[in-house]
């Protein structure tokens, strides 16, 4: 399994024994399993958090794969290894010849190392650079695949085709830039660059008939499909796109905060759209000494800390949440009833036809769903996104009509992407010295709008405190802890 023991640092992939106590920390896992024995026997399995050791769940049985998992014949390796001692011998003499030895020297290091640790153990790190060899390919041809194992009437759906497509496109091309520089230094074999993704080409040939799903389909996917498109423009609930108003650049963040309030007030979620990340977060701030609750997320916010945000978002936490390019496809939030695009005459890639038709969509799962795109022209790509939203507007309204159906808004159900995650070794952290909230206290009910008043300015205070020591889990805490007591307030 290759699992490495460890006394000092608990790793992934390693494990570790004191007395009759084994933990184990698998490769692929984010909890560890600790396995208590009573001399040959097991007497007891849990789950454990690897950073505090406390204890999350007792379990029945536990499954743990390997840290490695590289399974081959031992004729293919030997003949695997012979291959690339002899790739080894005609790159070292390349690059003795044009004068790299430093380079010639480094790649036989690094290989002969490689070869010492398949010959001793079937494996090194990094083997997938010499997957041609093992998978007995001949130079150049593609790499193999789960769509190899698919029947050959499989169907294939690419959903958000416009985006998925383009990322499939550039995934060889990056892939094939950064391989090249490792090979011309000396780092790798030319072998390695056969450890790639598909070419578009190839995903092509091998994925056959395939649906493309999108509200804003590509230039490619139209002209494959000649223009012919399947339209599900009528939802089930009734639900219409929303209506689209353009106002003027002037007095727009003023104009903002007063429909903020509005929807502040029928506890209603907005979403803002900026051009930049630095306009994005100076919102924020703005928003925030003005008394709305916002959080602001863009590419360079950490990916697990925006799936938290987005939490918080829906869960009520905050009122407002401001981006650049991230609250587009996939962000359904039924309780969004306002999605404000600032700038929206800047013509450009975040500003084009289909990135305002996908942000006007954030609006569109609420029974008051509004758009408004603060303008002092129209320019083509918002006249593309209002004809459009007019016309399924219009699909929409006579299906209604026609079948006697009042547009009814959607109630999600809190599930989580964080909690399935975190939440225990969450409450394996909190469980600690976890200090009592102010909420808890049944006197905070009957406090007069003065008390309530200083009761904010204390959470503020602590807040700030928190925040100075870099405690920021109680940082946030009191911050809820201020809003709440804000909110019973007003």
């Amino acid at each position: 399994a290759l699992y490495s023991r460890t006394e000092g640092e608990f790793t992934r992939g390693s494990f570790r024994v004191k007395g009759d106590v084994v933990d184990i920390f698998p490769a692929y896992g984010d909890y560890a399993y600790r396995i208590e024995f009573f001399g040959d026997e097991v007497e007891e399995i849990s789950m454990i958090e690897p950073v505090t050791s406390m204890k999350i769940d007792t379990l029945e049985q536990a499954v743990i794969f390997p840290a490695n998992n590289f399974v081959t014949t031992k004729e293919r390796s030997i003949k695997a290894v012979s291959q690339i001692q002899d790739d080894l011998q005609k790159r070292y003499g390349y690059f003795m010849e044009i004068g790299k030895s430093h380079e010639a020297n480094r790649l036989k290091q690094r290989v002969e190392y490689d070869l010492e640790m398949i010959k001793e153990m079937g494996y090194c790190p990094g083997i997938e650079n010499y997957s041609r060899y093992f998978d007995g390919r001949a130079e150049g041809m593609r790499p193999f695949c789960l769509i190899d194992y698919f029947p050959d009437d499989f169907l294939t759906f690419i959903d958000e085709s416009h985006v998925t497509l383009p990322q499939i496109r550039a995934m060889f091309g990056g892939d094939h830039s950064r391989k090249n520089i490792l090979i011309d230094y000396g780092f790798r074999l030319p072998a390695a660059a056969d450890n790639r993704p598909l070419k578009f080409e190839e995903f092509e040939e091998i994925t056959g008939q395939t649906i493309y799903v999108s509200a804003t389909p590509g230039d490619y996917e139209l002209e494959k499909t000649g223009g012919v498109i399947v339209e599900q423009v009528v939802r089930p609930t009734g639900l219409l796109d929303p209506p689209i108003e353009v106002r003027p650049i002037k007095n727009q963040i003023d104009d903002l905060m007063e429909e903020i309030q509005l929807r502040m007030e029928r506890n209603e979620r907005v979403l803002v759209t900026t051009l930049t990340k630095r306009m994005a977060e100076e919102l924020d701030k703005y928003l925030n000494r003005s008394g709305v609750r916002s959080r602001y997320i863009h590419s360079d916010v950490d990916t697990l800390e925006r799936v938290e945000i987005i939490e918080d978002f829906k869960a009520g936490s905050f009122d407002v949440l401001v981006g650049v390019n991230l609250l587009r496809e996939g962000l359904d939030i039924p309780s969004v009833s306002l999605v404000a695009i600032l700038d929206a005459d800047k013509e450009g890639f975040l500003r084009s036809g289909r990135s305002l038709t996908q942000t006007a969509g954030r609006a569109a799962r609420n029974v008051n769903g509004l758009v408004i795109m603060y303008a002092d022209t129209i320019t083509g790509s918002m006249k593309e996104t209002i004809d459009e939203t007019n016309r399924r507007r219009e699909k929409q309204l006579a299906y209604n009509k026609e079948h006697g159906i009042t547009p009814k808004q959607v109630e999600t159900k809190m599930n989580s992407l964080v909690a399935a995650s975190s939440s225990k070794s969450q409450r394996a952290y909190w469980q600690l010295d976890e200090a009592p909230s102010l909420l808890n206290d049944p006197v905070l009910s009957k406090m007069s709008r003065a008390e309530l008043e200083e009761a904010v300015q204390a959470a503020k205070q602590k807040m700030e405190e928190a925040a100075k020591n870099l405690d920021f889990v109680s940082a946030a805490k009191f911050r809820d802890e201020m809003w709440k007591i804000k909110d019973m307030i007003n």
